[in-house]
């Protein structure tokens, strides 16, 4: 997997953001292929992946990454990227290459974590209508705490863009995540469940924070296995298709399976 992904300089989430489920996911030949660069316009405290000035967008990229879905035989390809706020379209047109090149050269699904692109429409937009099977964008924690964890994030924002995205087009799946262990209160977090349904959000993950470094954010408490269990069953009451909560659950990990519970749940997809 190494020497695929050096061979071909692609860079995955897995490493840069120190996952610790990489191991596992290398094994079965996955990965969560981060476009645009290894370096973020943005400094969220939470975050392992390293801030700094990017470089242009690579022309060869989405190619790659089409490679790499091929010889890996993915049949679920997980794409995200660093935000790149200093891009006129965040991006947004790399995100597009990707999904058409990798719809070329596979029948793979396509899952597609973006940033919040700023919050302009005609960005988000032209990521929708390139129809990824899934649109991911994670509000990672709830609105108290974003001075502190997402300082240069916007909660509200990030709602828009996953209403709009579910507006959009409603055939494509909307899903968000969040970590716990922040901070965050029991009734916080059941208000960002609310708030992610009434945004047409489908699928939802949610796992427990976990300090990259001493320079990060504090973990606050570590959330029991029953707590995940509780947070599970109530995001199911309120609506969401398909949830995976547990402590070391990541926005990508297991993608293919929690896509697959999504399938049987259809009529869930298409109205908040």
């Amino acid at each position: 997997m190494r020497t695929l992904l050096g061979r071909l300089k692609l860079h995955t989430v897995c490493q840069s953001a120190h996952c610790p489920n990489i191991c596992e996911c290398f094994a079965q030949g996955t990965a969560t292929f981060m476009i645009l660069g290894d370096a973020c316009t943005r400094h969220c405290r939470f975050c392992a992946v390293g801030s700094g000035v990017p470089g242009p967008p690579d022309p060869d990229e989405p190619a790659h990454v089409a490679e790499a879905t091929a010889t890996l035989g993915l049949r679920h390809v997980v794409v995200t990227s660093v935000t790149r706020d200093d891009l006129p379209d965040g991006g947004s047109a790399q995100f597009v290459a990707v999904i058409e090149a990798v719809r070329r050269e596979t029948d793979a699904v396509i899952e597609v974590l973006t940033p919040d692109f700023q919050g302009v429409s005609d960005d988000l937009c032209r990521v929708i209508d390139a129809r990824p099977d899934v649109f991911n964008h994670n509000v990672e924690t709830v609105p108290r705490l974003y001075p502190d964890v997402r300082p240069e994030a916007d909660y509200h924002q990030s709602l828009e863009v996953l209403r709009l995205a579910h507006e959009r087009d409603p055939s494509v799946v909307t899903k968000s995540g969040l970590m716990v262990g922040l901070g965050e209160r029991p009734d916080e977090v059941h208000e960002v469940l609310v708030d992610l349904r009434r945004a047409g959000c489908a699928a939802l993950t949610m796992g427990q924070y976990l300090r990259p470094s001493p320079a990060h954010f504090a973990v606050d408490r570590f959330v029991t296995p029953e707590e995940f269990e509780a947070y599970k069953q109530e995001a199911e009451a309120l609506g969401f298709a398909a949830v995976a909560a547990g402590p070391f659950v990541r926005s990508s990990y297991r993608a293919e399976a929690l896509f697959n519970g999504l399938e049987s749940s259809k009529e869930v997809l298409e109205q908040p």
